[in-house]
């Protein structure tokens, strides 16, 4: 990867930081904003920080990702892009954290996907996974998450 690869990168999350807070910032009602909020502002304040140093020419810069890289990342990229632009609204995030999360476990998992055993322990961390989200957003940190369908 050259610098001007990594200026662009980092460019490019660097404005979607921006954009993330700036839609978290101007929400209302502002109190279930508060931690998208807070972790908004850690966001772009790192990725500025990134962004600064690859245009000034500090950053130490890898080999970039190869095709090979990204066609192995890009199920995933698939799946993220849904998630966040439908299927957490239209299926509420629950449901669609649930489908998302096990969707990825098994495309990524290397374990056998003809043996009953991994079904059911990717089954297993995903409820654990889910349990767990709910617990720290619901309960612990009271944020307001989509809910349409189911949750």
């Amino acid at each position: 990867m050259n610098r001007s690869q990594h200026v662009f990168g980092s460019g490019l999350v660097f404005t979607v930081g921006l954009w993330v807070a700036w839609v978290s910032y101007t929400q209302q009602p502002a109190e279930a904003f508060l931690f998208p909020r807070l972790i908004a502002t850690v966001f772009v304040v790192l990725a500025g920080w990134t962004f600064g140093k690859a245009v000034m020419g500090l950053s130490k810069v890898g080999n970039g990702v190869t095709r090979t890289m990204f066609l192995k990342m890009l199920p995933g990229l698939i799946i993220m892009l849904i998630y966040v632009f439908w299927a957490a609204k239209t299926l509420g995030f629950y449901t669609a954290t649930t489908i998302a999360f096990f969707t990825l476990l098994s495309i990524y998992d290397p374990a056998p996907h003809s043996e009953a055993k991994t079904w059911i322990k990717r089954g297993i961390i995903t409820a654990v996974f889910v349990a767990v989200m709910y617990g720290l957003f619901a309960m612990l940190l009271n944020v307001y998450t989509p809910r349409e369908i189911l949750f």
